[in-house]
C-alpha cells in the first residue's frame, strides 16, 4: 500500500478488537509517552476508515497554513483516544458531537446541535475544547441485511420499535464498546425495549461488521449512516424516532494549548465546507474504490479551496 494510512484502513478491523480490551488510562498506553514537541500538532484518529480520512483532511488543512503536523492514525476507540487527548499526546481528533456527549454523559438530552455543543463543553476536561460542528453527520444506526428485511417486512420507513417482537430471534453485531454504551445495547433496551438473542463483537462499522451482516452471521448491526456499503449491499437502516443515537456532526476535538488560533481557524474552515453528501462521496472513494485516504483528503481540500 502506498502509505501508512492505507495500511491503517486495512488493519482497522484488527485494531478494533484490540482496542476493546484496552484501557483509557494514559499510563497504560505507550502513546502517552510519545508526545511531540510544542511546535508539532499531532493529529490522531480512531479505529475506523472515516476517522482516518477526516484526520488526513484536518492534518493537510493545517499543513496548508504552515503548521507542522504528525499523524497517529488508527489508534483505537474513544475510550482510548480521549485519554490521550487529555494528556496532550494527541492535539486534534475527529469527533462526532452527540456521540462524544453520550460518552461523557450517557443520560444527557440532545435537543439541538447548539445544546449538544454547550453540553459537551461543560463536560469536557478543562484542557480540551470542541470546535465548530460541520453539517456533515455520520451517526450510528441499527441496520439489517436484505434477507432479514424481507423476512420481517422491514423497509427504510421501519423503525427500531418494529424490532421489539423479533429482536429475541436476531444476533446483533458491532464494536466491543457497542455492547456497553448507552448509544448501543444499553440504550436499545432502555429506550426501545429491545433484547437481542446474542451480541457478536466485531469492529466499529468496519469490514468485519459489513461482512458478518452480508453473510447473515448477524442479522442486525451497528452501521454508520455514511457507510457506502448500505447502498452496495442493500442494507436497510432502521429509523430512530426517539433519537437514541442523537446528533453526530463531524467536529474537531482539540487539546487547547497545542493549537494556535490560525490552526483553529483552519479547522473551522473545513467544518464550514464539509456536508454529509460530500462525506459519503469521500468515504466511497476510500472504502469502495480503494483510494488512499491521504490522496482523497488532498484532492477535496484543493477543490474546496482549503489547500
Amino acid at each position: 500500500m502506498r502509505n501508512p494510512r492505507a495500511a491503517a484502513v486495512a488493519l482497522a478491523a484488527v485494531a478494533a478488537l484490540v482496542a476493546g480490551c484496552g484501557s483509557s488510562d494514559s499510563a497504560d498506553d505507550p502513546l502517552a509517552e510519545d508526545k511531540a514537541d510544542g511546535s508539532t500538532v499531532v493529529v490522531g484518529s480512531n479505529n475506523f476508515a472515516e476517522s482516518i480520512l477526516l484526520a488526513d483532511i484536518y492534518g493537510e488543512a493545517l499543513k496548508a497554513k504552515g503548521v507542522k503536523v504528525e499523524y497517529k492514525p488508527n489508534i483505537g476507540s474513544r475510550e482510548t483516544t480521549y485519554g490521550l487527548l487529555k494528556n496532550g499526546s494527541i492535539t486534534v481528533l475527529p469527533e462526532y458531537n452527540g456521540s462524544l456527549l453520550a460518552y461523557l454523559d450517557p443520560k444527557a438530552e440532545q435537543a439541538s446541535i447548539e445544546a449538544v455543543g454547550a453540553a459537551v463543553k461543560a463536560k469536557l476536561d478543562s484542557k480540551l475544547t470542541l470546535l465548530d460542528p460541520s453539517p456533515a453527520e455520520d451517526k450510528d444506526s441499527v441496520s439489517v441485511n436484505a434477507e432479514t428485511a424481507k423476512k420481517y417486512s422491514l423497509t427504510s420507513s421501519s423503525t427500531l420499535e418494529d424490532l421489539k417482537d423479533v429482536a429475541p430471534d436476531m444476533v446483533i453485531g458491532g464494536s466491543p464498546e457497542f455492547q456497553t454504551r448507552q448509544q448501543g445495547l444499553l440504550g436499545l433496551k432502555d429506550v426501545y425495549g429491545l433484547e437481542f438473542k446474542t451480541f457478536k463483537a466485531l469492529d466499529a462499522g468496519g469490514p468485519l461488521t459489513t461482512a458478518a451482516l452480508k453473510k447473515n452471521t448477524v442479522q442486525a448491526a451497528d452501521i454508520f449512516t455514511t457507510d457506502p456499503n448500505i447502498i452496495k449491499e442493500k442494507f436497510v437502516v432502521l429509523q430512530d424516532p426517539k433519537n437514541l443515537f442523537g446528533f453526530a456532526n463531524v467536529t474537531p476535538l482539540v487539546y487547547k494549548s497545542g493549537l494556535s488560533q490560525d490552526g483553529i481557524a483552519a479547522l473551522n474552515a473545513v467544518s464550514a465546507k464539509l456536508d454529509t453528501k460530500t462525506l459519503l462521496d469521500l468515504d466511497s472513494q476510500v472504502q469502495l474504490e480503494n483510494k488512499d485516504p491521504l490522496d482523497v483528503a488532498k484532492a477535496w481540500l484543493k477543490t474546496a479551496g482549503l489547500s
